[in-house]
């Protein structure tokens, strides 16, 4: 079918990009925002917060859910309210483009493209801002997708090495970034810290954690009964990245779970762009393996992804 616009979520305008097998759905009339990915005869794999749809205008930031885009590190710049309309431009068959108008008194201008593949459900998601202020400003462009609830988000790690062994000059030199926030509770049951995964689940009526990695594997999936939500993202050895030094960084409370990915920060001058680029995969009408305990998660997820060449 090709690209259209459609009332969706309550919005009169909803850009559509779908071939034979996948759909996105874009807000026009705030974002940018990516509100619905799925395929045939699936749900939607994003999460919403059904009170804050369909409205616009307000004057505060509102979550909503869905993939937005932010500022980081986070400060009072991080919530600017994106509940006004955005610029768009259809592409291609299967691509868009989506941007803000320029917001006072930041002056940064935040924009997405989005290239659906022309089978399949691949979707490459190019994130930028552009300082479009008189002074230089220091940001990475920041990009949260809210989950739909009820799944369980996969975090890889790399191999573990052994004491002592290793590269040349960094044998007993660390490897990983892990940072915690004030609130992050390692004995939460909803975490789950293996030798090849990290776990997380969204639990209903439990309290916010958030935990941020320097992530060097390719990619991070999300979980659900039916489907398997992955995204890649690239991590730059040797650039600075915000708090601490994150490129992932997750983050749940009650149900709602975010799993976020971030560019290196670049100081940027008058007219200057930083971004970072997702794909996403979807695999749906899946059966979950009988045990979701590492060794048979492993085994199970192996196959799937060697698909999506990962």
């Amino acid at each position: 079918m090709p690209n259209n616009t459609v009332t969706a979520f309550g919005w009169d305008q909803c850009a559509r990009l779908a071939n034979a097998q996948t759909e996105l759905l874009v807000s026009l009339d705030v974002g940018p925002r990516i509100l619905s990915y799925k395929t045939e005869g699936s749900a939607n794999v994003l999460g919403h917060l059904p009170e804050e749809l369909g409205a616009s205008g307000e004057p505060e930031f509102r979550v909503r859910g869905g993939h937005r885009l932010w500022v980081a590190p986070e400060t009072e710049i991080s919530y600017a309210p994106d509940n006004g309309p955005v610029n768009f431009e259809f592409r291609g068959p299967n691509a868009l483009f989506v941007e803000t108008p320029v917001s006072a008194p930041w002056n940064v201008r935040k924009s997405m493209a989005l290239s659906l593949a022309p089978e399949g459900s691949a979707v490459r998601i190019d994130h930028a801002l552009t300082n479009e202020g008189a002074a230089p400003v220091t940001v990475a462009s920041w990009a949260l997708t809210v989950m739909a609830p009820g799944g369980l988000e996969i975090i890889p790690q790399p191999p573990l090495g052994q004491h002592g062994k290793g590269p040349k000059g960094r044998e007993f030199l660390p490897e990983r970034v892990m940072v915690p926030w004030s609130f992050t509770d390692f004995s939460d049951p909803r975490w789950k810290f293996g030798r090849r995964f990290f776990t997380l689940r969204p639990v209903a009526g439990m309290p916010a954690t958030k935990l941020g990695l320097a992530h060097l594997e390719p990619w991070v999936a999300y979980l659900l009964p039916d489907a398997l939500f992955v995204k890649t993202f690239a991590f730059e050895p040797g650039a600075t990245y915000p708090d601490f030094g994150c490129n992932l960084e997750t983050f749940t409370k009650d149900t709602f779970l975010e799993i976020e990915s971030l560019s290196p920060l670049k100081t940027l001058a008058p007219g200057q762009t930083v971004g970072h680029s997702e794909t996403w995969h979807l695999l749906s009408g899946i059966t979950q393996p009988d045990s979701l305990e590492e060794g048979p998660l492993e085994e199970w997820l192996q196959p799937l992804l060697k698909k999506l060449g990962l």
